[in-house]
């Protein structure tokens, strides 16, 4: 009998249909929360037009927050849609580490929020700090998943193509040590970190190869 025929009848593996839909629904809650920490300017601080359009200016630390968290999570979605195109199965372990990511996404947009808050202010560092290490957190956590599989072959597809896992690892492990790298900036220089976390973000936009 098929080994992954035998371990589906027992109980240990089940499709991914129900854990996707559930990272779709956090993954969406939490990069629509992104744009409810840019807040409209209150009408009793504006007096003019001219006092609008300075009062919309001086929110750009928000703009520069969302924009960045916004294509990070997004990318993180996209990323998550791709891998779990080539896995076909998961167990209670696989489920556990996916629960850990999505914890790690949906703390985003309070980070965020921070950021934008005490940009150009008085602990600005102390919020890039906690910005870009929280990211760090989450690229940890999301090469945990995937090293998880990789590990344990059952849980992927039978047909899952073997160049594109090798592409995705090779992506994939240039993280933590690219986001421990602007965590390091950022206690140094704030825009130095936040820039590089703008590279990534656009470095990772960039279409995965499918290897060699």
């Amino acid at each position: 009998m098929d080994d992954r025929k035998l371990t589906d009848a027992e109980g240990g593996l089940r499709d991914t249909s129900r854990l996707e839909a559930f990272s779709d629904g956090v993954i969406a809650i939490a990069i629509t929360l992104l744009v409810l920490e840019v807040h409209v300017p209150d009408p009793g601080d504006v007096t003019s037009d001219r006092a609008l359009w300075h009062a919309l200016g001086d929110l750009w630390p928000s703009y520069v927050g969302y924009l960045i968290s916004f294509i990070t999570i997004g990318i993180m979605w996209a990323n998550h849609h791709r891998i779990f195109a080539l896995i076909g199965h998961s167990d209670h372990n696989l489920i556990v580490l996916n629960l850990l990511l999505l914890l790690c996404i949906g703390f985003i947009p309070f980070t965020t929020d921070l950021l934008a808050e005490y940009l150009s202010k008085p602990g600005e560092q102390t919020a890039a700090i906690v910005y870009s290490g929280w990211f760090l957190v989450t690229a940890i956590t999301y090469n945990v998943l995937w090293w998880y599989p990789r590990h344990k072959p059952i849980l992927f597809k039978s047909d899952a193509d073997q160049a594109v896992v090798r592409s995705i690892t090779q992506r994939f492990n240039l993280g933590p040590p690219a986001y421990l790298m602007s965590f390091a900036l950022a206690f140094f220089s704030v825009e130095a970190s936040l820039g590089l976390q703008a590279f990534l973000a656009v470095l990772y936009l960039l279409p995965i190869g499918q290897g060699r």
